[in-house]
């Protein structure tokens, strides 16, 4: 009976100590999350992703981390490229050192999560930040690239609304003589608007962002 108690309460020790862990680390979590919605600059963002990578270096078992670092990273070297302005030339000295380290993390956060749909989601935001660096001599590389990815997020979650967020994006910001439109646009944002509805992260700290940006462009439609 001694033996069978301690085994018991090893396991209730084990337990406890595990959830404490896991308190930690949604705790971690979900204050960078809030720092990198919040983030206004690029260098706010370079510096919410260091952090993400320290929780996924320390963690060494949660793909999440190293996702959200990616992201980062895309949003920061997406933040370089509007700051240059709506133009064709070639600014990929500037945006390439982002795309290149949100690529290092995108490949930790797969080696942690294979077939992951928001995984894929941000390849293709990878995609069109490197295309965007040089379009002119990057659309025949990258376009497909960015194309593949967002099939392949929609394919691994058919119920994922934001490949549908990115792929409104493409048509609205695209001229309509290489295959843009404003209403097939709205198309998108309805059917990923359609998918928020319906849409339940895992946890508090898996991706649920993009609605608000879609409410956006919609707001602009009407």
């Amino acid at each position: 009976m001694k033996k069978i108690s301690f085994i018991i309460i090893a396991i209730l020790l084990v337990a406890s100590m595990f959830a404490q862990t896991s308190d930690k680390f949604t705790t971690a979590m979900q204050s960078k999350i809030a720092l990198m919605d919040s983030a206004k600059d690029v260098n706010a963002l370079k510096d919410v992703s260091a952090a993400f990578e320290r929780i996924g270096d320390a963690e060494k078992t949660q793909w999440l981390p190293y996702y959200y670092a990616a992201l980062s990273q895309v949003n920061a070297g997406n933040q370089i490229m509007s700051a240059s302005g709506v133009n064709f030339s070639n600014i990929s000295d500037k945006t390439d050192p982002y795309a290149d380290k949100a690529e290092l993390l995108l490949d930790k956060a797969e080696a942690l999560s294979k077939d992951n749909s928001e995984i894929f989601v941000v390849k293709k935001m990878l995609a069109t930040l490197r295309l965007m660096g040089d379009p002119m001599n990057r659309y025949m590389t990258y376009g497909p690239e960015g194309a593949q990815a967002l099939e392949k997020a929609k394919k691994l979650n058919p119920e994922n609304p934001r490949p549908y967020v990115l792929e409104g994006m493409d048509k609205f910001y695209t001229p309509e003589q290489y295959g843009g439109s404003k209403e097939d646009a709205k198309k998108l944002f309805e059917e990923a608007l359609k998918k928020y509805g319906s849409f339940k992260p895992e946890s508090n700290i898996h991706p649920s962002w993009g609605k608000s940006l879609v409410e956006g462009f919609m707001a602009q439609m009407k």
